[in-house]
């Protein structure tokens, strides 16, 4: 199976595009979306949550980098919280690899704005 993806950054792209969907195998979806995070973005997350995780105690515990990520995008997305199966809570739906560029920016700036609240001194890279 063969999977195709076209960006369309300018008008240019639009025929290019109109072009492929003609010749394509019958059968075969078709799926418009807003592009999702960019690497940099995604750099630019890792690095401001590595900068929290190295200085922001949180209730008496350190997190690390991918707990960080959970706690912010919960913040973010306002996701609910269930009980786990063996006791405790998980906060469901909090993804950030489907996150289309908009959502990835407030994401960062919420990062940045709880970091500063915390005195966090963010890197270069963050």
């Amino acid at each position: 199976m063969s999977r195709h993806v076209f960006h369309i950054r300018s008008e240019k792209d639009r025929p290019k595009l109109a072009a492929w969907c003609a010749r394509a195998p019958v059968g075969w979806d078709v799926e418009f979306r807003q592009a999702t995070r960019s690497s940099e973005q995604n750099r630019a997350m890792w690095a401001a949550l590595d900068d929290l995780a190295d200085q922001v105690d949180w209730y008496g515990a350190k997190l690390t980098s991918d707990e960080w990520k959970d706690v912010l995008t919960a913040s973010l997305k306002q996701q609910r919280v269930v009980p786990g199966i063996d006791g405790g809570f998980v906060a469901v739906g909090a993804s950030t690899r489907k996150m289309t560029v908009a959502e990835m920016s407030d994401l960062i700036e919420l990062i940045h704005a709880f970091g500063a609240q915390q005195g966090v001194q963010f890197s270069e890279d963050a």
